[in-house]
């Protein structure tokens, strides 16, 4: 049956349709590791398996790289075997997984395409139901072929797919991700997205949920309840709403900054003209020569007349003003630790808003005054 022309026909479209498959998977992590990094250390909390939190990064370039580059190497049959073996050992784990999140582990969404597009775990599991069998059908199609066959084109090939799938994760944790598929992307205007039509009363239920940092236990908060606040204890996992609009607009409804002298969140996005969002994740922590170039652009923001905020999940002792160096001192305000995530993929780095419009986001290794 293998040499069957019909079954050959068959084999090579599902060996494209698992190549596409795991490219667009791959790419749309890769090119935000930070959300994937977020995604295992969930995982991991689910398992009890915390202790493996700080590698979550690392394993997070690696996992996302692996993807692309198989879905590469099955595209233009390299190595075609040894990947046959691996698509399918991948599909038969992720399933299993994706089970296990759909009927026992509350996950709210797999994370499979990353923010680009957002599955159910049913949705997960029956699409990778329906990837298992390719899968199958791709290994059996070369299962003649000797799986260490050294060709030294191919081993070229391996080679480029690993350096440029790691390279890109790297790159993009390094920096910020090429491509922004979260709601703060560059051109967004915070408080109309915020304040943008709902439906009629009634129709329109938002529900965030968040996850006990100390016991792993899923709890739905409202966006009312002032609980979900606390980042030393709740992180954000997922925000449903009951309406047919995009959740945009409920998840940047989030957006809030406020300190001892009560919420700032309209004077800063409504402020005419170029506001600077300086976004500290621990000012202990900060890198030295984030410190002096995040300086350097106080120094001549402050200089040209343009407001300047400093931005953390830290607590704040009353009204807090900061200092980088001899650049001045700027106010800083409390963010919600998944909301600074979720506007800026960077632990340290700058937001530029221009008249209330998202007109920049730099990491702060490519802060250049």
């Amino acid at each position: 049956m293998r040499s069957n022309r019909i079954f050959k026909i068959v084999a090579n479209i599902c060996r494209l349709i698992l190549a596409c498959t795991f490219i667009l998977s791959g790419f749309t992590k890769v090119v935000d590791p930070w959300g994937t990094a977020l995604k295992v250390n969930e995982y991991l909390s689910i398992y009890g398996m915390e202790f493996l939190q700080p590698a979550s990064m690392a394993f997070s370039i690696w996992l996302c790289g692996a993807e692309l580059m198989m879905g590469c190497m099955l595209l233009f049959k390299v190595r075609i075997r040894l990947i046959s073996i691996f698509a399918l050992v991948s599909m038969l784990f992720f399933t299993a997984l994706t089970l296990l999140s759909a009927t026992v582990i509350p996950v709210e969404d797999c994370g499979c395409f990353g923010e680009a597009l957002k599955l159910s775990p049913w949705e997960t599991f029956l699409k990778n139901l329906v990837l298992l069998p390719m899968a199958v059908v791709v290994w059996w199609r070369y299962l003649p072929d000797k799986v260490f066959a050294f060709n030294p084109a191919e081993i070229v090939l391996t080679c480029l797919f690993f350096v440029l799938s790691m390279g890109l994760g790297t790159y993009c944790y390094r920096h910020l991700p090429l491509m922004d598929f979260l709601p703060y992307k560059v051109g967004v205007n915070i408080w109309q997205q915020m304040h943008a039509p709902e439906a009629e009363a009634g129709e329109v239920e938002t529900v965030l949920v968040y996850r006990n940092l100390k016991t792993g236990s899923l709890r739905e908060f409202s966006l009312d309840d002032p609980e979900w606040q606390d980042a030393d204890t709740w992180e954000w996992v997922d925000t449903r709403t009951t309406s047919d609009s995009s959740p945009v607009r409920p998840i940047i409804g989030e957006f809030a900054l406020h300190d001892a002298g009560g919420d700032a969140t309209e004077e800063l996005l409504t402020a005419p003209g170029r506001v600077w969002f300086l976004c500290v994740t621990s000012f202990d922590r900060l890198p030295r020569g984030c410190a002096r170039r995040l300086d350097r652009l106080v120094k001549r923001a402050l200089t040209a007349g343009e407001q300047v905020v400093c931005l953390t999940p830290e607590p704040l002792e009353g009204i807090t003003w900061h200092s980088f160096g001899e650049g001045g001192a700027v106010r800083c305000y409390n963010i919600d630790a998944s909301t600074m995530k979720t506007m800026l993929r960077a632990d340290n780095g700058v937001v530029e808003l221009v008249d209330g419009v998202i007109r920049s986001k730099r990491n702060c290794r490519d802060v250049r005054p």
